[in-house]
């Protein structure tokens, strides 16, 4: 069962990673994509490192501590974060939103083949909802003739990497605060992000329009700031494919914000599948009833 805090802090997350879809989209016009999640995810590492530390928060892992923020940091930071930027690349962000949010499915099926997860009918139901909703959307990125099927694949394995690493951060045994695990997963991931970005792409020359360093502040303060805390606090204690379906408006949001910031006009594909994901969403958080006892 949901609580009250937990639901706002989901409106939240919604809203803040939906509207990042298209603002990621928009900086894509006047940066590469690895310089881009360089440069915001850096950012981001560093005010949340000098807000927590003001707060008094321990800051500075120790012994095996290291292990776990390297290890939890190749799918959850480094694997999602790279990869999913070349599917926006490839595809209209709303869209691209849409397929990366494919994790509930794989979130469900990888626990409950390898992690002895119990499948039940309310996740069996969301995870085929989810599924037609992208099986609408890969068809006619398939059939337009300006689709994009390599986007398609690189949001796929993107989303592959998020539900593994959804599993692990679930049982992961942690004895440092939370936010230091999501501070130091940014800033080690942020370093290799400039290492690939410096040997993969030309330098950028800094002169950008003022939407784009709009887009570039709101990663910077949004997507790498509150949300990563907040996605962090789900991810630990709700029941993984609750987290992941949970979230699942996100591509909605996106896929709406994206018509006033990038003027990308949804097909009818994309109502269809927000329907699906309406209903997956509506399968893993409403209560059950419960049947009066019989006299």
């Amino acid at each position: 069962m949901i609580t009250r805090p937990q639901l706002i802090s989901l409106l939240a997350l919604t809203l803040m990673w939906g509207v990042n879809w298209p603002m990621m989209k928009l900086s894509l016009s006047e940066l590469t994509p690895m310089y881009f999640r360089a440069v915001t995810m850096s950012g981001g590492a560093l005010w949340l490192f000098i807000y927590y530390r003001l707060r008094g928060l321990r800051m500075l892992p120790q012994g095996s501590e290291w292990k776990s923020i390297v290890t939890l940091a190749l799918p959850n930071m480094l694997g999602w974060h790279a990869v999913s930027i070349l599917g926006v690349k490839e595809l209209a962000s709303g869209r691209a939103a849409i397929l990366g949010f494919t994790m509930p499915i794989w979130t469900v099926l990888i626990g409950v083949l390898f992690l002895g997860e119990r499948l039940t009918r309310r996740v069996a139901f969301a995870a085929a909802a989810v599924g037609l909703a992208i099986a609408l959307l890969i068809s006619q990125e398939f059939t337009a003739l300006a689709g994009r099927p390599l986007g398609i694949a690189w949001m796929e394995i993107a989303a592959v990497l998020w539900a593994i690493g959804t599993l692990m951060m679930r049982r992961a045994r942690l004895t440092l605060p939370v936010e230091t695990l999501i501070v130091w997963m940014m800033l080690l991931t942020s370093a290799l992000l400039w290492v690939v970005a410096w040997v993969s792409e030309p330098f950028p020359q800094w002169q950008f329009s003022q939407p784009m360093w709009l887009s570039l502040a709101y990663g910077v303060i949004f997507n790498y700031g509150f949300a990563q805390i907040i996605w962090a606090g789900l991810a630990r204690n709700l029941p993984p494919a609750t987290s992941a379906m949970s979230i699942m408006a996100v591509p909605m949001v996106g896929t709406l914000s994206a018509t006033l910031i990038m003027g990308e006009w949804p097909l009818w594909q994309d109502y269809v599948a927000m329907i699906f994901v309406m209903s997956a969403i509506a399968a893993v958080l409403l209560p059950s009833r419960t049947r009066a006892p019989t006299p």
